[in-house]
């Protein structure tokens, strides 16, 4: 299929542009009613709801648990940091006035 778009006004190409723009809504649509019947049907097959599915799906399982603070902003004790990651800026300034890592230590 092709349009000859050369030959269209602004205001063709704005209304052809919302046109496409809802039938890409509804093919959206569409396509993830069929995603989640595949689903279904995949978990049924197996012996399992979609529920059972998604509720195992969502027990966090993999995610790694906060990371305890190693070290203290010794100027604001409400300021910490774990060590993982960048090292927030008063950790650059504490190293900056001489101190050692170490020094901030818990």
């Amino acid at each position: 299929m092709s349009v000859d778009l050369s030959n269209m006004s602004r205001h063709e190409l704005a209304e052809l542009r919302t046109k496409i723009d809802a039938a890409i809504a509804e093919a959206e649509v569409r396509e993830k009613a069929a995603a989640l019947q595949a689903v279904k049907d995949a978990a049924a097959e197996h012996g399992f709801t979609f529920e059972e599915i998604a509720k195992a799906a969502n027990t966090g399982a993999g995610k790694r648990a906060k990371a305890a603070p190693k070290y203290r902003n010794p100027d604001n004790h409400e300021e910490t940091w774990s060590g993982r990651g960048r090292k927030p800026q008063w950790i650059h300034a504490a190293l900056t006035r001489g101190l050692d890592v170490s020094d901030l230590e818990i």
